[in-house]
Parts: C-alpha cells; sequence; structure tokens
C-alpha cells in the first residue's frame, strides 16, 4: 500500500485573477462547427456553439491555429499570421466572434506557431528571391559532399515528420532546416529581427482584445549555437532506435530545449504584463514543451523574470493510461506539482488534437473520474473538446488519412500509429447527419461512428450522463475549498486514488476506481477524516445516489467508481 503523500501549502487567500479559477476549453477549430456546409469548421461556428462552452463551466476557448496557410499540416504552416484562414471566416468573423465570446464572459486564446512559417510566406519567398533580410529569417547550411561527389544534408538531424530535417533550395544552393513538415522552414532566432516580427505578431492580436497566447512547440525556437562547434551544426547522438527516417531515432540534445528559449518567453511575457498593465485585462500565455519535467519548469520564469502562467503539463497524457495503476497516477501528478515552483499555479491536461482521446486511453468507464481530478486538483483545468461527453477516437481509414504524420508513414497498414486524425474527428452535437456539425455531403475527416448515441443533445436530456456529471464538477470547482484548499493524495491499493482537499474546516475527498475489482475503503487514513461521507458527485457508473451517507472507515466501491464526498462530522 502506497502511504506516500505531498501536501501543498495553500496559496494566500486573495482574489485571484480569471485565468486561476476559469476551465480553459481546447478548440480543433476545423472539427468543432462548419457554418457554411464546406465540411470544415469555423469560426462562425464557433460563434454559433459558444453558449455550450458558456453552459459547461469553461471561461476561456484556446483555439488551434486560425491564421492564414496552405494546411499542409492544417494550420500550423503558417503563410499570413495576420490573416484569417479563408476556410475558417474573415476577420469580421472573428470579431464577431470575439463580440459573441465578450458578451458570455468567455476568453480567447490563441495558438501561435513561433518556432516555424510557411514555405509559401512572404518571408520565404523573398528569402528564394535573394532578400539579404529574409535570408537572414531562416537557418541555410551548406551540404556536405562525398567521395563519389554527391551531395547531402550537412548534418544528420531527423524531422519530426520522419526523414532529414534538412532540405536542398536551388534557389539558394544551400540547405534549409525544417525541424518539422518539409513546407515549414524554422526560423532563425539568432536573429533579433525575428524575436521583433513575433513581438509585433503578438501586440497586433492582444491589440484585437485576444486574452493570450499558447505558444506552440515552445522548445523548439533555438539550436545550439554552431559557432561553439566551429560554424558547423553537429551530429546528434543516437537513440538507440532502429528505424533511421525516425525522429526518435536521434537523443535531441541540440535542436531543443536550448537555454535561449526561456529567455526569449520571459522577453515575451514582459509584452504580454504591459497590455494587461493597460486595459487591466490579465493576458496569460501558455508553452507547449514536450520536455523533461525539469524543463517544463524553466517556462515559469527564473528569479524576478517572469514566463508563462500555463506551461502546459502533459504528464496525464504521456504517464498514464487505462493499463496504470493508482500509485502511477499518483505519482504522475505529484511528479509536476514537486518540480514546479511552490508560488505557481499547476495545470492538468489530459487530452488534445496530437493524442488519442482521453476516453481512448483511459476506457469510457474511467471518463468522470478523469474529469473530477482534471477539474478538482489544485490548479489550472484544461479540457479538449469531447472530453466533456467522453468522445472517442474515430477510425480513419488509409484512404480518407489526411494527416501528415500518418500520411507520410507510406504505409497503409500501420499508418494508424502515426496519424493524428481520429483525435480530431468533428465534434459530436446531436444524432443528425455528420453529428449535427455539418450539413455538407463530405466532412473534411469522417465523423466517428457512434455519434447518434453519444453526443449533446442526448447527455443533455438524460438524467445521468458524462456531461451533466462535468457541469457538477464545474459548478463545485467554484467553491473555496479548490480555489484556496490544500491537498493531499494516496493510492489506497492497486486500483483505488484518492485526494483531499480541505480548507476552513470542509473536507472534500475525491475516489477513483482505477480497476474493474470492488474494494472497501478506509478513508480515515487521512487526518481529520473520522466520521461520515456524504456523496456529492458520483459516475455515471456508480449505483450510489447523491446524499447517500457511509461511514469513512468503512466505503463500499464497485469497479471504475468515481465518487466525490463531502466529510460529515
Amino acid at each position: 500500500m502506497n502511504f506516500a503523500r505531498n501536501v501543498i501549502t495553500p496559496i494566500e487567500e486573495r482574489e485571484l485573477e480569471w485565468w486561476e479559477t476559469t476551465i480553459f476549453y481546447q478548440i480543433y477549430t476545423r472539427s468543432f462547427a462548419d457554418s457554411d456546409g464546406d465540411g470544415i469548421g469555423d469560426l462562425n461556428g464557433i460563434t454559433s456553439k459558444l453558449d455550450h462552452v458558456k453552459e459547461i463551466g469553461a471561461g476561456a476557448i484556446c483555439l488551434s491555429p486560425i491564421f492564414q496557410s496552405p494546411m499542409y499540416d492544417f494550420g500550423y504552416d503558417i503563410s499570413d499570421f495576420y490573416a484569417i484562414h479563408d476556410e475558417y471566416g474573415t476577420m469580421d468573423d472573428f470579431y464577431s466572434l470575439l463580440a459573441k465570446a465578450t458578451e458570455l464572459d468567455i476568453k480567447i486564446i490563441l495558438s501561435l506557431v513561433p518556432n516555424h512559417i510557411s514555405n509559401e510566406s512572404m518571408w520565404f519567398q523573398e528569402a528564394l528571391n535573394g532578400s539579404e533580410k529574409y535570408y537572414d529569417y531562416f537557418i541555410w547550411e551548406t551540404g556536405v559532399i562525398d567521395s563519389d561527389g554527391k551531395m547531402h544534408p550537412p548534418n544528420n538531424w531527423r524531422s519530426h515528420f520522419r526523414g532529414s530535417a534538412w532540405e536542398y533550395k536551388e534557389e539558394i544552393g544551400k540547405y534549409y532546416l525544417h525541424q518539422f513538415f518539409v513546407a515549414q522552414p524554422d526560423l532563425n532566432y539568432y536573429n533579433i529581427e525575428v524575436i521583433e516580427e513575433m513581438k509585433n505578431i503578438i501586440k497586433f492580436w492582444l491589440d484585437k482584445g485576444v486574452a493570450g497566447f499558447k505558444i506552440n512547440a515552445a522548445n523548439c525556437l533555438f539550436e545550439v549555437n554552431k559557432e561553439l562547434y566551429d560554424g558547423k551544426f553537429p551530429d546528434e547522438p543516437l537513440s538507440g532506435n532502429r528505424d533511421p527516417d525516425s525522429y526518435d531515432y536521434l537523443e535531441h540534445v541540440f535542436t531543443k530545449d536550448q537555454n535561449e528559449t526561456y529567455y526569449v518567453i520571459y522577453e515575451w511575457r514582459e509584452l504580454f504584463d504591459e497590455f494587461s498593465a493597460e486595459d487591466g485585462l490579465k493576458r496569460i500565455m501558455m508553452t507547449e514543451a514536450n520536455a523533461a519535467i525539469q524543463d517544463v519548469a524553466k517556462y515559469f520564469g527564473e528569479n524576478e523574470r517572469d514566463g508563462a502562467q500555463i506551461p502546459l503539463n502533459f504528464d496525464l497524457i504521456s504517464d498514464v493510461d487505462a493499463s496504470s495503476s493508482a500509485g502511477d497516477m499518483k505519482r504522475a501528478i505529484d511528479k509536476f506539482l514537486t518540480y514546479k515552483p511552490v508560488n505557481k499555479a499547476a495545470n492538468w491536461v489530459v487530452g488534445n488534437h496530437d493524442n488519442s482521446r482521453m476516453a481512448t486511453r483511459y476506457g469510457s468507464s474511467l471518463v468522470d473520474g478523469i474529469n473530477m481530478i482534471v477539474l478538482l486538483l489544485p490548479g489550472v483545468a484544461v479540457t479538449y473538446m469531447g472530453e466533456e461527453i467522453g468522445m472517442l477516437d474515430g477510425y480513419i481509414s488509409w484512404k480518407d488519412t489526411v494527416d501528415s504524420f500518418g500520411c507520410n508513414t507510406n504505409d497503409p497498414i500501420n499508418y494508424i500509429k502515426n496519424s493524428r486524425d481520429p483525435e480530431r474527428t468533428p465534434f459530436h452535437w446531436n444524432a443528425k447527419r455528420n453529428a449535427g456539425f455539418s450539413t455538407a455531403d463530405k466532412t473534411w475527416v469522417p465523423v466517428a461512428q457512434g455519434y447518434e448515441t453519444l453526443n449533446v443533445q442526448v447527455q443533455n436530456a438524460s438524467e445521468r450522463s458524462h456531461l451533466k456529471v462535468y457541469q457538477d464538477l464545474a459548478d463545485l470547482r467554484q467553491n473555496n475549498i479548490f480555489r484556496y484548499g490544500r491537498y493531499d493524495s494516496v493510492a489506497m491499493n492497486k486500483d483505488v486514488f484518492v485526494f483531499r482537499r480541505w480548507h476552513q474546516g470542509q473536507i472534500y475527498l475525491v475516489l477513483v476506481n482505477m480497476g474493474k475489482n470492488e474494494h472497501l475503503i478506509d478513508l480515515r487514513y487521512f487526518e481529520n477524516v473520522y466520521a461520515d461521507v456524504s456523496i456529492v458527485i458520483r459516475s455515471v457508473n456508480s449505483p450510489k445516489y447523491i446524499g447517500d451517507t457511509f461511514v469513512a472507515s468503512a466505503l463500499p466501491v464497485v469497479g471504475f467508481e468515481s465518487l466525490v464526498l463531502k466529510h460529515v462530522k
């Protein structure tokens, strides 16, 4: 039995900032709602569905990139940071979205992709046309000539999308670096003009009233300074992976997590704070970095310099799933709480558009329990669209696959291991055609099977549903116990994870049985828990009723049951 505990000192009881108490709702723009019948989600579609965001208790939406793009990587290859992608609408449509969101007191967070830009952008095209200024916006290297006179890339660096991270351009006579798709040339952050360009982009959108940005692939901004290696970028060491085309073939010690990255983030935070000081709306920065926890924690800041308020924590995606034990869950949660600065807010993420959906990874039986964890742990809650109803991954055939990760495998059998299409399928609004997402004959990727019964309309009408549980959790989250209360946790056994939140004499306990076995749980392990516990919220598979009371020393729990309990003296 695991009795190790992690106790967090309570934050000073103060008026919290908006971002510290709200739920951030991540929207994959292309898949949320289609307003014009072309099979592609758009801004007006999002505007039309903002009432749903409000009804589930979320106070901010974080949109996947909406900027002009050739869409080779569905918006992550930006050609114009100052324009709305035409499939998503117009600037007027964005203003309408902003106005409706303001009316509902919902903040808008945009996704910024500063590491690279589209090869169809003006910057890259000008570089190819001989512009010295724009040439220096990118990273160019001379190829290596072998003994047979054949030219090869300058080193062994690999792309996230497989193969070399270098692409040769006849116009320049050199290779350019692309850590991601070949159509996404990396920007040169050793060039101060690139940093200033990004500052101008940030100012442009903050000035329009957005509440902040999510900085994508933040840890890839800088490569190692090649001047430290006689002016040549060094090879990265082998990882032991046997697939030479795979990104995982190498240990990426020179192409990510460079110290210079954090100082650019701190510099951008200063810009965010300048806008906050001018109009009183606190602007927030999220950073996305698939990195070791020690490196993720650096995004919070250093000494007196602040960084991102929300360096996104992916431990509940990477470290735990349906096969995990209660001890695994405790360890994953404790890890972030241990490494984050004590005076900074934690954050909890269980899904996004790049990973298999939460309900698929954990199993539908644990949807309510995982949402209890995300919404009631101390800190910021982040929900990927569909987690409130337990949406599952869709099946996308090889013929229908459009994601470049999947397509680049050139493997009609094993592509599904790499494709991100399954977690990007259209949102399930109702049982009508295309799940109410679109009136089109064909949607950009097929709607997942089972939407006829797994959708918002059905769950709204049901007496018990994942959606109803989620709404109850969102309401309970506003209680001061969950805003200011202390926290500790325990893995009662292999299956049952429990955490306690307490404040000013009140105690709540959140119990998640991650296994199929029944248990009789003694909650008196927790200090000051000695009398009875009452059911406040229960998972849809729980046989108990709201208000049922049990002695704390002998709480019966069925398989995969999840409960929020209040201690009754």
